[in-house]
């Protein structure tokens, strides 16, 4: 209780007024049959008597308590405005989350209907709508949710888009986290965020479309509501004597006040909302074994584990393509670690994309073939695809910070990636989580902590916790130490190398600082421009390089010798 007044106290003035008026207005509507002096379908004195003691708002052209009539018409008002709200918002909400994550064609049709209803004017649309359907508090409800659900549903496409491509959902792709569980876990509660905002502000906007229908006749007579109040004034001749000040300004203030009422708490609600995230604990099942899962577990471990033959990838289509990388072959065994170096735009990352299947939208495989055990990649199903990610093979993604969720601890971001792909309880999922980071050096309570809560080494720990959570067979690490001091990345890499010895990991790491590829890779391979211009034994190549650009970049590192002659 002191929490939730200490809440209602750091709000602002206007924010609480909102609140009271909204909280005003449905007590208004439930108990209204209670508080009304009269029956309001009743003559219970003379027509257009005037406001007396007994009849605070005198009474329409019947014989009507105007008051009685007013307190009843609360229910029919905020009912049609509410039930149009939450139909609007459920329409947009599943039309925007749609757009948004699928893209594509599902994106481009939906979007151009967004497009049409926006640009139809909405008091024609209104019109035509309702007479085809006849009034009555449907006809209200169905027309304001048409009214209403495009904007949001804009709105929402435009979250999405923008939570899809951030780099923790990538890495939930590469665990192999199937759409609905992305949906559910971590697309839905990022932007739901918005939806409480929305439909609050959608129920002021509801309230006054309410009142236009039925000012305009669309709306229920055996309801009356305050919009039907106006529209039976004005047919009356109520403007033609002095009953409109006690007949129209009523049921218009009261209108006003809802609108207002409904803007301000909607304005609180959705600057308080945005650090609530609904945190669902459904127990996942794993994802099924695929027969190309099964064929790899079943090849000989004598065979190398990875093998690239030819691979070419354009971004863009047809002549416009450009960039990526042509023509790289690379070969893999077991237990060792290949290091990929080059500088920023040689392709290196493009080729790391294409062994775990994240490519970027635009990038397309033109030709070539990765194999993992025998088995091409390139040519699974996306299905297939998705459940070889987080379990036969692991990512170590560049930004530790960017692929963990902020708002999630990072012992259940682990227990995730678990749960994605073994049938295990929570509990010993939770477990396995603690497991792997005792396993990566890290202490308990870290389980229990928030990515901001950690440092830039310990992030990078949990990442790597994350990556190996299922013992996966091939470890792609992409730029492992970026964005870490000296001494945090010598502890990364010696993490890295004591986790290959220990687990027999087979690892790829893509990096343009050759002394990290010095310090833990067997093979080495050098991309300048796209391609492989050359491979071989780390030890080898970096101490007699064959071709021109591996020289300049080992003649680019500094010599050491000088500052130890110095000291």
């Amino acid at each position: 209780m002191s929490r939730t007044l200490a809440l209602w106290r750091s709000l602002p003035l206007t924010s609480r007024l909102g609140f009271t008026i909204v909280a005003a207005l449905i007590l208004l509507a439930l108990f209204g049959p209670l508080l009304a002096p009269y029956d309001p379908i009743e003559r219970v004195t003379t027509p257009f008597a005037p406001p007396s003691s007994a009849h605070l708002l005198g009474a329409d052209d019947v014989g009507h308590d105007l008051l009685s009539v007013l307190i009843l018409g609360a229910r029919p008002s905020l009912l049609v405005a509410l039930l149009a709200a939450v139909a609007a918002t459920c329409v947009g909400m599943l039309v925007g989350i749609s757009a948004g994550y699928l893209r594509g064609a599902v994106d481009t049709v939906l979007m151009r209907i967004v497009d049409v209803v926006l640009a139809l004017p909405v008091v024609p649309l209104t019109l035509v709508v309702g007479v085809l359907a006849g009034p009555g508090l449907f006809t209200q409800t169905l027309v304001i949710s048409i009214a209403l659900w495009a904007p949001m549903a804009r709105e929402l496409r435009a979250q999405v888009l923008s939570v899809r491509e951030r780099d923790h959902i990538h890495a939930l792709r590469a665990m192999g986290a199937g759409h609905g569980y992305m949906l559910t876990r971590h697309i839905v509660p990022a932007v739901g965020t918005l939806v409480v905002p929305q439909l609050v502000l959608a129920v002021k906007s509801a309230v006054m479309l309410e009142a236009t229908l039925a000012f305009l006749g669309l709306g229920d007579v055996s309801s009356m509501s305050w919009g039907m109040m106006l529209s039976i004034a004005n047919e009356r001749s109520a403007f033609l004597t002095d009953a409109w000040l006690w007949w129209v300004v009523p049921p218009g203030a009261l209108i006003g006040l809802t609108v207002l009422g409904f803007a301000l708490a909607g304005g609180a609600v959705e600057r308080t909302a945005a650090g609530r995230t609904v945190r669902p604990t459904r127990r996942r099942k794993p994802a099924p074994a695929s027969a190309a899962s099964t064929a790899l577990a079943q090849t000989a471990p004598e065979a190398p584990l990875l093998e690239v033959d030819q691979l070419t990838v354009r971004y863009g289509d047809g002549e416009a393509a450009t960039g990526g990388c042509t023509g790289v072959d690379l070969v893999l065994p077991r237990g060792r670690v290949l290091g990929l170096v080059g500088e920023s735009g040689s392709g290196k990352s493009t080729v790391a994309a294409a062994l775990v299947g994240l490519m970027a939208p635009a990038a397309q495989v033109a030709e070539g073939g990765i194999r993992m055990d025998g088995t091409d990649l390139l040519v699974l199903g996306p299905r297939e695809r998705r459940g070889l990610l987080g379990s036969r093979i692991g990512l170590v993604p560049q930004e530790a910070q960017s692929a963990l969720n902020p708002v999630h601890r990072a012992g259940d971001q682990i227990a995730e990636a678990v749960l994605t792909h073994q049938d295990l309880t929570r509990e010993q999922a939770r477990a396995r989580a603690q497991e792997l980071l005792d396993l990566v050096g890290l202490p308990a309570h870290a389980f229990r902590s928030y990515p901001h809560q950690l440092s830039g080494g310990q992030r990078q720990r949990v990442v790597i916790a994350t990556a190996l959570a299922n013992d996966p067979d091939l470890l792609v690490a992409d730029e492992p130490t970026s964005g870490l001091d000296v001494l945090v990345q010598q502890d990364i890499l010696d993490l890295l190398s004591s986790l290959r010895e220990r687990l027999g990991l087979t690892m790829v790491i893509v990096t343009h600082d050759l002394p990290v590829i010095a310090h833990i890779a067997d093979d080495i391979a050098v991309m300048q421009a796209g391609f492989v211009v050359e491979q071989g034994e780390t030890l080898r190549v970096l101490a007699s390089p064959d071709d021109p650009y591996t020289q300049r970049l080992v003649g680019s590192l500094p010599d050491m010798a000088e500052f130890e002659e110095v000291r």
